[in-house]
């Protein structure tokens, strides 16, 4: 491998398999996970390109293909879904897309080179300890935001949506998990500010985007500090967030329930409160913490004002989850890895009270609520199977799903193949 790299194509493929044996339900509506025993399945395969157009500038495209068919036919009745990758698919067609396309400039500014390995959109080579990184164009927000060590990847670390991000993280994207939009890093010694605004859907949860990014968009900041405690590094990020868009607050919806009453199978009550732009807003922290050279801990929690509906995310307005992750060398396994975790999501008293009513929102609506926070386990084996290669296996216990003590408890089997080249 050159230590400084001036082109990059490489490539990952993964498949997921999830199964759920048949489980108790008291009531099931429009929108809840079908109670029978029922299997999901995803593929994506994505080529990451990309290129230096001049010094301290990285250009990069990643087009993709997709496909995948979700539990209970359509994507519904959970807080925590089970695979990061069913965000994409759309079907047992297989889609072609633009997956990213931006430009990242990086102006080093001195305190001591850092080098940098080549990996799926980065090339290779050093930069300054203290910089300051421009990224513009189509990509993530979590591409920027919310990192962390143990508890990121979907595509090969644990799969439950609360582990690669903030449940309560509503981060404008399109229903893909992308946008269009600007983010700016601050690297000073031990720490990084970070601030960017990104494009959200016109329609919530919808594929188009809302470019209009002066009057419509999601803005967040982030403040993160690396140290050692105990010999050992880790980091803490601290992360506020804050979208403007056309949204229904859960009162107005409840409102005209109260004025329309009678069973409902689709969001129209959401549709109608739809009248004017809303503002939505988020905090948490987030923090990993080595324990050895090959383990280490996470925790992110996070707290939104659950005052309206899910601009781009799933539906949770409170979240906990906390793990820990262990590479194999231990037992002679260095590029294995086991995962175990606890996840706990809740909604806010607007949402109950909307969802109690019999309401359905975007991903929910059993058509009456008993609520109780939504608990979730997860636990993966990611088995080495060869260069670039791994095998895992994965399961999922979850508690009161979609926030109903009425329902569950739901057991999720996986297998995941996941290959880079």
């Amino acid at each position: 491998m050159p230590a400084v790299e001036n082109w990059t194509a490489r490539f990952q493929l993964t498949y997921n398999w999830q199964q759920h044996p048949a489980y108790g339900a008291a009531y099931s509506g429009p929108h809840s996970v079908i109670p029978g025993r029922e299997k999901m399945y995803t593929f994506s395969t994505t080529a990451f390109l990309g290129f230096r157009p001049w010094q301290g500038g990285e250009f990069y495209f990643n087009p993709e293909v997709v496909q995948g068919v979700p539990f209970s036919t359509d994507l519904v009745g959970l807080g925590g879904f089970t695979n990061g990758e069913i965000t994409r698919a759309s079907g047992p067609t297989p889609k072609v897309y633009r997956q990213r396309l931006f430009l990242r400039h990086t102006w080093n500014q001195g305190g001591g080179a850092e080098r940098i390995d080549a990996d799926l959109n980065q090339l290779a080579g050093s930069i300054d300890k203290n910089r300051f990184v421009l990224t513009a164009g189509n990509f993530s927000t979590l591409d920027v935001f919310d990192r962390n060590s143990y508890a990121k990847d979907p595509r090969t670390q644990f799969m439950n949506w609360g582990n690669w991000t903030y449940a309560a993280y509503d981060y404008a994207a399109d229903a893909r998990g992308f946008g269009w939009g600007i983010a700016a890093e601050l690297y000073r010694d031990d720490w990084v500010l970070r601030a960017g605004r990104m494009s959200g859907p016109k329609e919530p949860n919808m594929l188009p985007v809302d470019l209009a990014l002066g009057r419509h968009y999601g803005d967040q900041a982030e403040l993160e500090h690396a140290h050692t405690l105990g010999g050992q590094p880790g980091k803490v990020r601290i992360l506020g967030w804050r979208n403007r868009a056309r949204l229904a607050s859960f009162k107005d919806a409840l409102d005209w329930l109260d004025r329309h009453p009678g069973p409902y199978l689709d969001p129209i009550a959401l549709y109608e409160a739809r009248n004017t732009d809303k503002i939505k807003y988020g905090l948490g922290i987030n923090l990993e913490q080595a324990i050895g050279s090959d383990a280490g801990l996470f925790l992110r929690a996070m707290k939104a004002d659950g005052r309206t509906e899910t601009h781009a995310f799933t539906e949770a307005d409170g979240s906990l989850s906390a793990g820990l992750s262990v590479k194999g060398s231990s037992w002679g396994r260095a590029m294995d890895a086991v995962g175990l975790s606890l996840m706990r999501n809740t909604i806010s008293d607007d949402r109950r009270r909307f969802l109690e009513a019999g309401g359905i929102s975007f991903f929910l609506g059993d058509g009456a609520l008993r609520y109780r926070p939504e608990a979730i386990f997860e636990g993966y084996y990611s088995l080495s199977a060869g260069r670039g290669i791994w095998l895992t296996a994965d399961y999922q216990r979850i508690q009161n799903p979609a926030y109903n003590a009425d329902r569950g408890r739901v057991n999720i089997y996986a297998f995941r193949l996941h290959a880079e080249f």
